[in-house]
C-alpha cells in the first residue's frame, strides 16, 4: 500500500523531464547563409538543428556551387539574380590571390597597388550590391513573402558577412540570431562591444595586443580606414533599401547591431581577451570532433612513417593560385625531412615532389590531426583548420594567403604554437627551417597541447551551446535583455562628449564668477582706500 510501481515511477519522471525542459519542439528556421566556406559551418549548425527536430528552410541563389537545392536536413527557397554574385564563382579567390602575390613579388610599386586596392574595392561593392539584389527580389515577390509569412517562421538564423537576411528579419518582425565572425565592417565585435584600439587588434592589421606606439597608430588607422570602406563603399546598398522599404526613420546600420543573439566563431583560447557583451555567445571550435579511423591507403602510409610520423599540409582550393615555383620550394623542402607528407594539392603536381609526399585532392583533415602519429599541421590559416590544430593539440606551420589568415596564424605565434613563413618570400630553406623548429623544439607541442586543454574544458560542446541559445531565442521570442541600446545613441552622446562639454561650461561659468567676484571685490576695497590717501 503506498507504493508506486516502477513502471508508473518511470513514466511520471520522463513527463516531469518533458516538461521542465529548456528545448523547443518543431521550430521554424529561416537561415540566411554566405556560400564558399562560410556555408561549411552554417551547414554544420542547420544539421544540428534538423537533428533536433526543427524545420529549417535556406535562402539560396540559383547560382550558389556551395549551398545545394535540395538536401535531406533543409528545404531551400531558391532566389534567381540577374547575375550571380562574385564569391559565387569557384575561381574568384583563386585570381585574386594570384593578382595580389604578382604585385607582391613585383616589388609592390605605388601604382601598382593602388590600381589593385581599388579594383578589390570595386569588387567588394559589387558584391554588396548584388547580395543586396536578393532582398530586392524577395521583396517584389509579393507571392514569396506572403508564403513566408504565412509559415510564421520562429527566428532568422544568418551570416551578417552579407546581411541582406538582417532587412528580411526586420520586414518579417523576427528575432534574428548572427553565425558570425565577419559584418561588413570587418571582424563582428566592433559593431556590438567596446573595441579600444589601444589592445584590440583592427580587422586587416596583424598585430597582437600588444602593440607599441608606432603600432598603435597603424590600428587606429586601419581601424578609421575600414570605418570608411564601410560607410561609403558597402553600406550605401543596403541602406537604399532600408530607405525604399522602410523609410527614413530605419536605420540600416542599427537594424545590423540589433541581433538578438551573436554566436561568435571564436573563443578566448584563439582571441586575444577584449570587452564583450552579453548578448555574444562564443562557439568557437563547434565545427571539431574526434577522429575517426582512416581508410586503409592513409593508414597503411601513415604507418609507413614508422617513428618519424607524418605531417599534413592544407592550403585548401586557394593552393591553384599559388606560382609553381612556390609549390617547387615547398616540395623541395618535404624532400629534405624523414617525415612523410600528405598534401591536400588541387591542381598541377611540383615536379620535384620526394618519394615521401603523397598528393591528395581531398583527406579527411580532421581524422588525419587526430591521429597518433601526426607531428605537424602545414596550413593556410582558416579559422576551420586552426580550431582542429587546437582541438587535436598539433603545432602549425603557417602560410597566410589572403584576409584574416595572416591575424590567424599571428594569434598562433604569439601563443608560441605556431612559426609563420610568409608565401612571397618563401625558399626551400627558410621553410625547411620552419618545419624543423617545430619539429624539433618541444615548445610548439606543448603550446599547443597547453591550449587544447583550456579549448576542450567547457560544461559543454560548442555547437550543443549554439543550439542552446538558437532555441532560447526561438522560445522567448527574441533576447532584448542581453542587448544593449547604445547602438542608438549618436556618437556624442556615446562618448559622452555632451556631457564633457556640459560640466566643462559649468566649470567656465562657476571659474568665471568666482574670478569675476574677486576682481570686484579687489576693486572696490581699491575704491574705498584712495579717499583715505588723499
Amino acid at each position: 500500500m503506498g507504493r508506486i510501481p516502477g513502471i508508473p515511477l518511470l513514466l511520471l519522471v520522463v513527463s516531469v523531464s518533458l516538461l521542465t525542459s529548456p528545448t523547443v519542439q518543431g521550430g521554424k528556421i529561416l537561415v540566411f547563409p554566405v556560400d564558399g566556406s562560410h556555408w561549411v559551418n552554417m551547414n554544420l549548425l542547420i544539421q544540428s538543428l534538423h537533428d533536433k527536430g526543427h524545420e529549417v528552410t535556406v535562402v539560396r541563389t540559383a547560382t550558389s556551387w556551395y549551398i545545394k537545392e535540395n538536401a535531406p536536413h533543409y528545404r531551400s527557397i531558391t532566389i534567381t539574380l540577374p547575375e550571380a554574385i562574385v564569391i559565387e564563382e569557384q575561381d574568384f579567390f583563386v585570381s585574386f590571390l594570384a593578382k595580389m602575390l604578382a604585385i607582391q613579388k613585383g616589388g609592390g610599386s605605388p601604382i601598382a597597388f593602388a590600381n589593385f586596392y581599388w579594383e578589390m574595392l570595386s569588387t567588394l561593392s559589387k558584391i554588396h550590391q548584388q547580395a543586396s539584389l536578393l532582398g530586392v527580389e524577395m521583396f517584389e515577390n509579393k507571392t514569396l513573402m506572403q508564403s513566408i509569412r504565412d509559415t510564421q517562421f520562429d527566428v532568422v538564423l544568418l551570416d551578417p558577412g552579407l546581411p541582406v537576411g538582417v532587412l528580411v528579419a526586420h520586414e518579417l518582425k523576427l528575432p534574428t540570431v548572427f553565425n558570425v565572425r565577419w559584418i561588413t565592417s570587418g571582424e563582428g565585435h566592433f559593431v556590438v562591444a567596446p573595441s579600444p584600439s589601444s589592445y584590440v587588434p583592427t580587422s586587416g592589421y596583424a598585430a597582437s595586443d600588444k602593440m607599441t606606439f608606432v603600432e598603435r597608430v597603424k590600428n587606429m588607422l586601419h581601424y578609421v580606414l575600414n570605418t570608411c570602406i564601410d560607410k561609403f563603399i558597402v553600406c550605401p546598398h543596403y541602406d537604399r533599401m532600408v530607405d525604399k522599404y522602410f523609410g527614413p526613420d530605419v536605420n540600416f546600420y542599427h537594424l545590423l547591431q540589433g541581433a538578438d543573439i551573436w554566436l561568435m566563431r571564436v573563443d578566448f583560447v584563439f582571441e586575444f581577451p577584449r570587452p564583450t557583451m552579453p548578448n555574444i555567445v562564443y562557439i568557437g571550435g563547434f565545427q571539431c570532433k574526434p577522429s575517426k579511423p582512416l581508410s586503409s591507403e592513409l593508414e597503411e602510409f601513415v604507418q609507413s612513417s614508422g617513428d618519424h610520423g607524418f605531417i599534413l599540409m592544407s592550403l585548401g582550393t586557394l593552393v591553384k593560385g599559388l606560382p609553381k615555383e612556390i609549390t617547387s620550394e615547398i616540395a623541395a623542402a618535404f624532400a629534405q625531412i624523414p617525415q612523410k607528407v600528405i598534401w591536400r594539392h588541387v591542381g598541377e603536381p611540383p615536379d620535384n615532389l620526394g618519394n615521401n609526399t603523397l598528393l591528395v585532392k581531398w583527406m579527411p583533415q580532421n581524422d588525419l590531426l587526430g591521429h597518433p602519429k601526426i607531428k605537424a599541421f602545414v596550413a593556410h590559416g582558416g579559422t576551420n583548420g586552426i580550431y582542429e590544430s587546437i582541438y587535436h593539440g598539433v603545432p602549425i606551420v603557417g602560410i597566410p594567403l589572403l584576409f584574416d589568415q595572416f591575424e590567424n596564424v599571428l594569434r598562433m605565434e604569439a601563443r608560441g604554437a605556431a612559426k609563420v613563413v610568409q608565401a612571397t618570400k618563401l625558399t626551400r630553406q627558410n621553410f625547411l627551417e620552419a618545419i624543423q623548429e617545430v619539429l624539433h623544439n618541444p615548445s610548439y607541442r606543448n603550446n599547443m597541447k597547453r591550449l587544447s586543454n583550456i579549448h576542450r574544458d567547457k560544461p559543454m560542446h560548442p555547437l550543443d551551446t549554439a543550439v542552446y541559445w538558437i532555441e532560447f531565442v526561438m522560445r522567448h521570442k527574441g533576447a532584448s535583455h542581453l542587448r544593449t541600446e547604445s547602438y542608438k545613441m549618436p556618437w556624442y552622446a556615446y562618448y559622452s562628449v555632451d556631457v564633457v562639454c556640459f560640466l566643462l561650461a559649468v566649470l567656465l561659468m562657476i571659474t568665471a564668477i568666482v574670478v569675476g567676484s574677486i576682481r570686484f571685490l579687489c576693486f572696490k576695497l581699491c575704491r574705498r582706500r584712495k579717499p583715505k590717501q588723499e
